[in-house]
């Protein structure tokens, strides 16, 4: 991702169930109905830059535009969500929300501006204009398209209530937890919670930017909103089990930091050391390492969310993978 500057039970049911590393892409991007007027826009299988996004219609003639969660990578993706959002929202969509600064979640914001103001805590927006497409360096091959950065001109500081077809969105101010600041949208009259990248499903969670110990708080605050439907940042929808299987992963993160930290291990030769076990099967398995940087540093005592080096923990990433992870956006 492009940066700001430049005891554990059995996790295999929720697991090994979604697509492992190994897994081709079978099935294009496509709107999903989870509820009655929310749907879900997922890009299998969920790896680097195949993030969700979300569109909430609402009730025929309810108060309040179409609101979108989120929007895709590239141009190409950007364009197949606003056709398949105009398909059951004629117009589109009123209102886009950025959960999080990340360009796999901002970078099509341009695609649905004017008609649509796009929404985000002060901390994305601020985090979004300081990174601009960054991103698109780290994987030079992608076909990135027209993409010009285009930043919230709405933002909030603790949350916001939108209103899309009579049904209420939510905006949640949980971070810092995958980065320094992130939102979720809660639709609950549906019983819908899309996690943006605080939750994720066949997928490894990155928090190298964000916080292990914010994540574990977010995760506590999402369980008791008591979600049916769990849209994650990537990988399939699920229900609450996803926020389990996420938590799960974290647990085992900081046991793994800890005993790196007394056994005097690096890193990357800790991650090369750890033994996978159930968590093996998801994808971007590199993110470990990345991941025991944050975690090391917040041992020793670096706040959640503060800044750090990205730069030299993606390098390690790229070790560990043998080469630049791949990336299909």
């Amino acid at each position: 991702m492009a940066t700001p500057t430049a005891a554990i039970g059995s996790t295999a049911s929720p697991i090994t169930a979604h697509p492992t590393a190994a897994s081709p892409i079978t099935a294009a991007p496509a709107l999903e109905e989870v509820a009655d007027g929310v749907h879900a826009f997922v890009q299998p299988p969920g790896g680097w830059c195949l993030n969700n996004a979300g569109l909430v219609t609402g009730r025929p003639g309810g108060e309040g535009p179409p609101v979108l969660i989120d929007t895709a990578a590239t141009e190409s993706r950007a364009r197949l969500l606003r056709r398949e959002a105009e398909r059951v929202a004629p117009g589109g969509p009123g209102v886009v929300v950025n959960t999080h600064f990340h360009g796999d979640h901002t970078f099509g914001n341009s695609l649905f501006t004017p008609r649509a103001v796009v929404v985000a805590h002060e901390g994305t927006r601020a985090d979004s204009a300081e990174a601009g497409l960054g991103l698109c360096g780290l994987w030079p091959g992608v076909e990135w398209g027209e993409i010009p950065l285009t930043l919230p001109t709405l933002t909030f500081r603790d949350g916001l209530t939108l209103h899309a077809g009579g049904l209420r969105v939510e905006l949640l101010h949980l971070g810092p937890a995958h980065t320094a600041d992130d939102t979720v949208a809660w639709v609950p009259e549906r019983g819908v919670l899309f996690t943006g990248d605080l939750v994720w499903s066949g997928v490894t969670p990155f928090v190298l930017m964000g916080s292990v110990t914010g994540s574990l708080r977010a995760l506590e605050r999402m369980r008791a909103l008591a979600p049916r439907v769990v849209v994650p940042g990537h990988g399939p929808v699920g229900g609450p089990e996803l926020l389990d299987a996420t938590e799960a992963y974290l647990r085992w993160l900081l046991r793994i930091a800890e005993e790196s930290v007394r056994d005097g291990l690096p890193p990357l030769e800790a991650a090369r050391r750890a033994d996978l076990g159930g968590f093996a099967p998801l994808l971007d398995p590199e993110r470990l390492v990345g991941n025991l940087h944050r975690a090391r540093a917040e041992l020793e005592g670096l706040p959640p969310g503060a800044r750090m080096d990205v730069a030299g923990p993606f390098g390690e990433m790229v070790a560990y993978h043998g080469g630049l992870p791949d990336c299909h956006a």
